[in-house]
């Protein structure tokens, strides 16, 4: 399979060959933080191979993700919404890989001028503004074990791998729950013959079985993309 960010490809073909030239792609470790809370945004990334966690911490020092942001979209749409900072929210690389980044204002430059694209950047926001929406409500409502089988779902969705290379302590973070409620859940799907798990790997071998695990939340999310983006995902 071609290594694409599916955003990118909703482009018409015209518009990307005038952008081809600004974006450069680049190779993103683990743990790299691409912004701070207040920090301008002076690059805007679209993911190819890695996986972005979009999260907020509190002031007692818990850190909750917000949103997650891998092959099908973009971080750094503050630079096209007349803002220039991230506000109150950090952009940290959570699964190392490759990504292509542009210069913020060159963005803007063809949001403010071109259309086509303007058009999918605002059908983007308002499937981005809808996914945080509905972690919400998930996470207000739904169990451990529904909202990890969707984490696991939507971030196999965006690597093209079954494979995650994570360790539970970063999982708990980005769940908002203890690290002994991640592993246990871990093993509650792993007897059920959902997942493996191994140090630092959790590996999907039942898709089928974890989407029926799942919240209806991965769904939802799934086909506003489609919706608004016209693209399928690919499994």
């Amino acid at each position: 399979m071609a290594i694409e960010n599916l955003l990118l490809t909703a482009l018409p073909h015209e518009v990307y060959k005038r952008i081809e030239s600004k974006l450069e792609q680049l190779d993103l470790s683990s743990g790299k933080i691409l912004n701070r809370p207040g920090e301008a945004i002076e690059d805007v990334y679209f993911p190819l191979t890695c996986l972005i966690s979009v999260t907020i911490t509190m002031m007692d020092g818990i850190t909750v993700e917000a949103g997650v942001v891998g092959s099908r979209e973009m971080v750094g749409i503050n630079a096209f919404m007349g803002g220039e900072e991230t506000t109150q929210t950090e952009y940290i690389i959570q699964i190392p890989g490759k990504a292509v980044k542009m210069k913020a204002h060159l963005l803007l430059h063809e949001f403010d001028t071109n259309k086509s694209l303007r058009d999918v950047l605002l059908k983007y926001t308002q499937a981005y503004i809808a996914q945080i929406s509905q972690n919400v409500a998930c996470n207000r409502t739904h169990t451990i074990e529904k909202r990890m089988a969707r984490w696991l779902l939507e971030s196999s969705d965006r690597l093209y791998s079954d494979e995650l290379f994570l360790s539970h302590e970063f999982l708990s973070h980005m769940l908002g729950v203890r690290r002994s409620g991640i592993t246990e859940t871990a093993h509650i799907l792993e007897k059920k013959g959902l997942i493996e798990c191994s140090r630092k790997k959790i590996k999907t071998i039942d898709r089928q079985g974890l989407e029926k695990a799942s919240c209806e939340c991965y769904e939802v999310i799934k086909q506003e993309y489609d919706r608004l983006l016209k693209f399928k995902l690919e499994r």
